[in-house]
């Protein structure tokens, strides 16, 4: 299988704390992979490893054929970067902000102008050209960003956390950006704690807790295997989900709890009574890293 990207067995350590322990993770030519997990699972920083601004303590990353550290100078040239936070020149138009960016991926000067319309183009942004970045919604902001990532038609697009902080609409105006990217071929590797996002977007998904990938697989193959196709959810006072719990402990069922509720998962005959309803990747997240979505 050819990779756009492999982790083998990769470690990073910031003095006591392991942020990423042990990470195996790949990335085949033409597909999205998500890394789902809450904060402090150690998704930034695999994604820092990948352009070099964290070595690896232990473990081997090859990107795009390219072996890093020691070729992260080539592998660089050749992604695009979209970051968590902001860093863009807000004393500088949009227009100029990829053009800046077109220079310095080398593209060629007689085809900067064409680079720079095209990714307005696919970011939705030509009649924003000469606006300043300042003057831009935080859903511009973003679509600029990825923009400017795509400005050198990289070949892997490594998005860390793309829509954090966006409200609904917005996020969904960025989902069919990456859809597009993704549609035509662009190798991506998207970190996100939004379930929806990693369920909506991606064609594998990597669950990560502590620093770790638990689970790795397509959305609905996670599903049935780690909570089945149905789950019942148990509502009432704490006495009553205490019981639905042993209940489903002696029937060999997995439970979790969410609040004044217990679902019940991987219902295939008995089962404590209650609703029943389809199981989702929220049921197999929570029941992996034990946290609840930011």
């Amino acid at each position: 299988m050819d990779l756009a990207i492999r982790l083998d067995r990769v470690v990073k350590r910031y003095g006591p704390i392991t942020a990423v322990d042990g990470l195996d993770l790949e990335v085949p030519y033409g597909t999205c992979v998500g890394l789902l997990g809450p904060n402090g699972a150690g998704k930034s920083t695999t994604m820092r490893t990948l352009t070099a601004q964290a070595i690896a303590d232990e473990g081997e990353i090859e990107v795009l054929g390219f072996h890093l550290p020691e070729e992260s100078k080539q592998a660089r040239a050749e992604c695009g970067v979209v970051p968590q936070l902001d860093n863009l020149d807000t004393t500088l138009t949009v227009a100029q902000n990829l053009l800046v960016f077109a220079h310095l991926y080398r593209v060629p000067r007689g085809e900067r102008h064409e680079a720079v319309e095209r990714t307005l183009d696919i970011a939705n942004l030509t009649e924003r050209r000469d606006a300043k970045v300042d003057e831009l919604s935080g859903g511009m902001r973003r679509r600029l960003l990825i923009a400017r990532a795509l400005v050198h038609r990289p070949r892997l697009l490594l998005l860390d956390e793309p829509t954090v902080g966006l409200d609904p609409q917005v996020r969904q105006e960025l989902w069919a950006l990456i859809d597009l990217l993704r549609a035509e071929g662009t190798s991506i590797l998207m970190s996100t704690h939004y379930i929806e996002e990693a369920q909506r977007l991606a064609d594998t998904v990597a669950i990560m807790a502590n620093g770790r990938a638990v689970a790795t697989g397509r959305p609905a193959e996670l599903i049935v295997e780690h909570a089945g196709r149905e789950v019942v959810e148990v509502y009432g006072p704490p006495d009553r989900l205490a019981e639905a719990e042993q209940e489903a402990a002696r029937a060999g069922l997995r439970t979790r709890r969410t609040g004044t509720s217990v679902s019940v998962l991987g219902v295939d005959g008995h089962a404590p009574e209650g609703e029943r309803r389809p199981a989702t990747l929220e049921d197999v997240f929570v029941l992996l890293t034990g946290e609840e979505i930011a």
